[in-house]
């Protein structure tokens, strides 16, 4: 009766550290949500494809250490063995956020310059002054809705994110409820993964729904190099502040 009741303890242990763990490291880990807020701006993403994407890219994010963990338990590979693949996964990931948000960013420079519209002074021979506003973009330089669906970022953001690895989920979650019973495990494991995903959807809704209210039309024209800025950002806080 004594070993029942520790071991159901411990696994309530578990799984209340799986909920609470899997909750701040979404809060503390911007690059969980800002990316998708950013895209979803930029990209005039219906709430329903912004909560999809992120929901997608939440799913792999715990899969990949999910996977890796179940692998280590199975064969027998050592904590420090798991932790130090992790750690190198972490910096694949922020390395790619670095690169997409770059290339994104410069590509959203370009396309404002190019989109922008100004106004020059035209003066006939017959004496006749009039204003001409023009911009520089080309026919069909801007996305149509139907190519912004067919996008890839979603897709680019999908495989950095199963990139990015848990790494807490391993060690102080996955190691300790193997050693309980597999039970256990499955039910740390989804606890963990059911709390990111919820608080990283949760987080962009309310994050989306805050930003409709702010109207800057000013900005509007740099809002794809704004969201390659972002998602620069949070691949340089990843890797260089250790977020």
């Amino acid at each position: 009766m004594a070993m029942f009741v520790s071991m159901t303890s411990s696994t309530t242990i578990l799984l209340a550290s799986a909920l609470s763990i899997g909750v701040l490291h979404t809060l503390l880990g911007p690059d969980h949500y800002l990316p998708f807020v950013a895209m979803a701006k930029a990209g005039d993403w219906s709430r329903r494809k912004a909560l999809v994407v992120t929901a997608l890219c939440g799913v792999g994010h715990v899969a990949g250490s999910v996977i890796l963990g179940l692998i280590g338990i199975l064969f027998g590979f050592s904590l420090s063995r798991l932790e130090a693949f992790e750690a190198s996964r972490g910096s694949w990931a922020a390395w790619a956020l670095i690169l997409f948000g770059l290339v994104y960013a410069v590509w959203g420079a370009r396309r404002a310059v190019r989109g922008h519209r100004h106004t020059h002074v035209h003066a006939h021979a017959n004496g006749t002054i009039h204003l001409h506003e023009h911009g520089h973009a080309k026919e069909h330089a801007h996305p149509h809705p139907s190519e912004r669906r067919q996008s890839m970022t979603p897709w680019v953001l999908f495989v950095v994110f199963l990139l990015g690895p848990c790494e807490a989920l391993i060690p102080l979650l996955m190691f300790p409820a193997a050693m309980e019973s597999w039970t256990t495990l499955l039910l740390v494991t989804g606890t963990f993964g059911v709390a990111t995903v919820t608080t990283m959807l949760v987080v962009v809704f309310a994050s989306l729904e805050g930003i409709q209210r702010v109207s800057l039309p000013g900005f509007q024209r740099w809002s794809h190099s704004l969201a390659g800025i972002t998602i620069l950002l949070c691949g340089v806080a990843i890797q260089f502040l250790g977020l």
